[in-house]
């Protein structure tokens, strides 16, 4: 793929990135991972099970299906290759975040339901981190937890609401704490921090080192990994693909934020882009004031969301929202740079840690995440039709992938377990609206929650605006 190219009127930090669009994970991803997984489909195939799409959620769903039963015929269906889409290109955050709040988890099913959903996504940062170590995947994984920044008084009132509704819920200090300015220091020391949230359940990753491992590793379970295959229909028992028919008892839609390339599904799931940037490894002296020493991931209280990591290799990586929707649901390599919104994140990087000094921006990249109309991340299979689904994560995917793949494999495979009975299963999110309302819909709401924010920092107050939205651009 040509890489787009990165421009900016202020003769920016972006100027040092010399291959704008490609991703610091590719371009540090080792030599035995950078091969072809699969070959293309090559004609029609019948198998017991068809997965549309060579992410983190296809690959979980057939890992745990061939663990379960060997003997079951996979064949997993890429347009282009493993980790292509979010999987390969998002923050490395393999975390507990959903995007549902609990409160709303409870009005659709239970408040004990809502508490089991939180603990089944602490529970898969942990099922990661197991599986990666049982195989041997070298994927930077360390889990030091994510730090939370309140960096003005309106965002610290929010952190502690935020804590004490989780002690509400049930969760205690060693899931979600409060941390004065000296505890939020000693994770990392950014600027103007009053204090923070802490949680464990967080950890760092490279994830395209971890999605090609798991590839690999479905490959060697006997699964048919397809790269190179697009799917352009599906319907119950037949994937119709460029290359050819696969006939299947079961079908899975694992497509995420490229589900509008199916036919029927344009207003399935909305790609909004998130982008990136990195930064050469810095010196020794600049993390010393830094800190960071033990990887926690990082964020603030702001509105429009941003995310970081120190990465194995001693730089950070650092993204956030920003980036327009485009009219139609386009998704295209030319906008994984949008050099106005990544010249923007560089230059609160710096106002976070300005021991950064004049390190170079290495890498900018981007890519789209794929949100539901209302929200909610989901999973299911109709076994009237064999069709089976997971995705809407709103970035949250890392962690929630990983649910996703052993709650399908339990579906399919007929069995009830505490998984399968969670209230995100089954759930039916209506279509998003036809164009032009989706875009102006989707844009309104990224400049409100953008002027709430500088709104916000200007008188000190909240806004109506931002409690009418929320933080509505996901993570």
């Amino acid at each position: 793929m040509s890489a787009p190219t990165a421009t900016s009127s202020s003769g920016g930090r972006l100027s040092g990135v010399a291959h704008p669009g490609r991703s610091l994970w590719s371009d540090t991803l080792p030599a035995d991972l950078d091969t072809p997984i699969g070959a293309p489909l090559d004609g029609d195939s019948d198998v017991d099970i068809a997965i549309v799409g060579g992410g983190f959620t296809g690959l979980w769903t057939a890992y745990y299906l061939l663990g379960r039963d060997p003997s079951l015929r996979i064949a997993v269906l890429e347009a282009q290759h493993v980790g292509f889409g979010a999987s390969g290109r998002n923050g490395g955050w393999a975390s507990a975040l959903f995007p549902v709040s609990l409160a709303a988890l409870a009005r659709r099913s239970s408040r004990e339901a809502a508490i089991r959903q939180k603990h089944a996504m602490h529970a898969s940062v942990a099922e990661i981190g197991r599986v990666a170590a049982a195989e041997g995947w070298q994927i930077d994984w360390h889990q030091g937890g994510t730090v939370t920044f309140a960096r003005t008084p309106l965002q610290w009132a929010a952190a502690q609401d935020e804590i004490a509704s989780l002690r509400a819920w049930g969760f205690g200090e060693a899931d979600y704490a409060l941390l004065d300015r000296e505890q939020a220091r000693a994770k990392a020391r950014a600027t103007d921090v009053i204090g923070a949230t802490f949680t464990p359940h967080c950890a760092a990753i490279h994830p395209l080192k971890l999605v090609r491992s798991l590839g690999l590793r479905v490959r060697g379970l006997g699964g048919r990994v397809h790269e190179g295959t697009q799917v352009t229909r599906i319907e119950p028992g037949v994937v119709h693909t460029r290359q050819g028919r696969v006939r299947a008892e079961t079908i899975v839609r694992a497509t995420e934020a490229f589900t509008r390339t199916l036919d029927g599904h344009p207003r399935t799931i909305a790609p909004v882009y998130s982008l990136m940037i990195a930064t050469e490894p810095l010196p020794q002296d600049a993390w010393d004031r830094i800190g960071m020493a033990d990887r926690p991931t990082f964020s603030d209280g702001r509105h429009l969301i941003i995310y970081g990591q120190r990465t194995a290799d001693g730089r950070l990586a650092f993204g956030g929202r920003g980036a327009p929707y485009h009219f139609g649901s386009r998704v295209s390599a030319g906008q994984d740079v949008n050099a106005r919104v990544q010249e923007g994140l560089a230059q609160t990087l710096h106002e976070l840690f300005p021991a950064i000094g004049d390190a170079s921006i290495t890498h900018a990249w981007g890519g789209p995440v794929g949100i539901a109309r209302d929200w909610w991340a989901s999973c299911g299979l109709d076994r009237t039709t064999g069709l089976a689904w997971a995705g809407g994560y709103v970035g949250d995917g890392v962690g929630t992938s990983n649910l996703a793949g052993r709650t399908l494999a339990d579906l399919i495979l007929r069995r009830d377990t505490d998984l399968t009975c969670l209230p995100w299963v089954g759930h039916r999110s209506r279509k998003w609206e036809p164009e032009p309302f989706r875009w102006l819909g989707t844009n309104l709401g990224l400049r409100v929650i953008t002027s709430a924010d500088r709104i916000e920092a200007r008188t000190g107050r909240p806004t109506r605006r931002a409690a009418i939205f929320g933080r509505a651009l996901g993570h």
